[in-house]
């Protein structure tokens, strides 16, 4: 469970996500007519039972692995060599100026747990990826106690969300609500298990709606006073009809336990999430490309400085900062216009509009209202991706790229003098082999990324694959000890070509 203490609003750049349903039960500050009151309190045992099979518990176990650091002693260089001789006569490694040195030592094997929603029949779940994105191995363990092993189908760490599989059939999958149907007030469960207590359930109400705590890319949190605590990760919020209407993922607290409030991701980002890991393996995110922060912020910092300033609104989402090329800026936006509807939606808070822009995919299309100089416009938006195209994003890792890497081992390292490097044990057809790439080669540093695990290597591709350029640039060594570099496209030439002579041809 991830826990903060930072409340502060966070500019961040929209992106993508979709879906759901919820039954509100509106508390009424003054008295209403008698066939809109409740005529009893709010049962949620129908809930709870309705969705607490639904929600498992999730082991991770991260390995023991043997890794090597580099450390600096220059008390050890000046025993072993005090007068600093050793590099004069063509002898040792230090010169007691402190070269590093390297050291291997073993991880301890680890475990985590947290919790996980079954969305469909046939095995699959939503968690969170901090529960998930290093495990070596994960273990599932249903309601009825039946365990299982579990396979991770993807990850996506802007939203904090993972989508893992088991290997069964006629699960009790939850029912999905719309998360964009709650009310503030409204009663919810937290189901999960936290502190290491199997299938537990809080009530409380949503506190808030579209909280941003600037712990995530993709904000829009749903804030409920329903205890939330470490090992709730994952788990399902629901509302007073058992369905799934958010995924617990963090709590505020000043000691790391439940002090008042929780939050949750809602169904509008999850389902976005999940479809595009299931089908693409990647999110599809789109972006208008700015920086902004909600008017109220923008509006109290002016007056601690003691400027007044009237946009014409207190509420809305203050442009700071325009994307070169990006969408915004192709739409006509400028910095200081002001953000107050889209798609029919009014936009208060950068949480609203977050959460509206995750609902979307690169190509689509969203009407902007904004206000400049007090005067109100309206724009249409073309969304794009984060390559700055509107075409869908692969997933690529070394396997795609037709690569098996191995790291160095420690006699390895020292018959090379390297202290860190892939070495490249199978080549089959794709982009490295057709860069030239070999069986052999020492691949030593991708990009601006330095080599040391094949978790680095397929860091550094997911980098540049995210990226407008889409080139890895490789340093690498032969055997012998050469020096080569590699350049490796991972855009098709030619389609490339297509779409910027397309999208050349749209602008005219």
């Amino acid at each position: 469970m991830k826990t903060t203490k930072n409340l502060s609003k966070t500019v961040a750049i929209a992106a993508a996500m979709l879906l759901s349903a919820t039954t509100p039960v509106a508390i009424q500050a003054e008295p209403v007519a008698a066939e809109n009151a409740p005529a009893e309190p709010i049962d949620l045992t129908y809930a709870a039972e309705k969705a607490v099979n639904s929600v498992v518990f999730i082991k991770a176990t991260i390995n023991s692995k043997v890794q090597t650091i580099e450390y600096n002693d220059p008390f050890e260089d000046f025993f072993s060599d005090p007068f600093g001789f050793g590099d004069f006569f063509g002898r040792g490694n230090g010169n007691g100026n402190g070269q590093n040195r390297q050291r291997q030592y073993r991880t301890p094997r680890r475990q985590g747990a947290g919790s996980g929603v079954i969305i469909s029949s046939d095995g699959y779940i939503v968690t969170n990826n901090h529960v998930v994105e290093n495990a070596d191995e994960l273990d599932v363990k249903l309601n009825d106690n039946r365990e299982f092993k579990a396979r991770i189908i993807g990850l996506d760490k802007t939203s904090d969300l993972a989508l893992i599989k088991i290997e069964t059939k006629d699960l009790t999958a939850i029912k999905i609500g719309n998360s964009e149907d709650l009310k503030v007030g409204e009663w919810v469960l937290a189901i999960g298990n936290p502190l290491g207590l199997t299938s537990t359930v809080t009530a409380g109400i949503i506190s808030a709606k579209a909280r941003t705590l600037g712990s995530n890319g993709i904000e829009s949190f749903i804030q409920t006073d329903a205890a939330i605590n470490p090992g709730n990760s994952g788990g399902a919020l629901v509302n007073a009809r058992g369905e799934l209407v958010g995924i617990n993922a963090m709590l505020v607290s000043q000691t790391g336990s439940y002090s008042g409030y929780g939050f949750a991701i809602p169904t509008t980002i999850m389902n976005k999430v999940v479809k595009d890991l299931k089908e693409f393996g990647v999110v599809q995110r789109a972006i208008m490309g700015f920086e902004g922060t909600d008017v109220s912020n923008y509006l109290e910092k002016q007056a601690e400085e003691g400027k007044k300033e009237d946009l014409g609104t207190v509420n809305g989402v203050r442009i700071e900062k325009i994307t070169e090329g990006s969408a915004a800026e192709n739409a006509g936006l400028k910095t200081g216009d002001v953000i107050v509807n889209i798609d029919g939606h009014n936009i208060t808070k950068f949480g609203e509009l977050s959460e509206i822009i995750a609902s979307k995919k690169p190509g689509d299309k969203v009407n902007v209202t904004y206000l400049r100089d007090k005067k109100r416009h309206t724009t249409t938006v073309t969304l794009r991706n984060e390559q700055g195209t509107t075409s869908a994003i692969e997933s690529m890792s070394s396997n795609d790229m037709g690569v098996a890497l191995r790291a160095l081992n420690a006699d390895e390292k020292q018959q090379l003098a390297l202290t860190y490097g892939l070495i490249v044990t199978a080549v089959r057809d794709g982009k490295m082999k057709d860069s030239g790439i070999q069986k052999g080669i020492i691949l030593l540093q991708v990009n601006d990324m330095k080599l040391n695990t094949v978790d680095d290597f397929e860091e550094a591709v997911k980098k540049a694959n995210m990226s407008t350029d889409r080139v890895l640039w490789i340093r690498a060594k032969t055997m012998s000890g050469l020096n080569r570099s590699y350049t490796v496209e991972l855009s098709d030439p030619e389609k490339q070509a297509d779409k910027n002579k397309k999208n050349n041809g749209k602008k005219k």
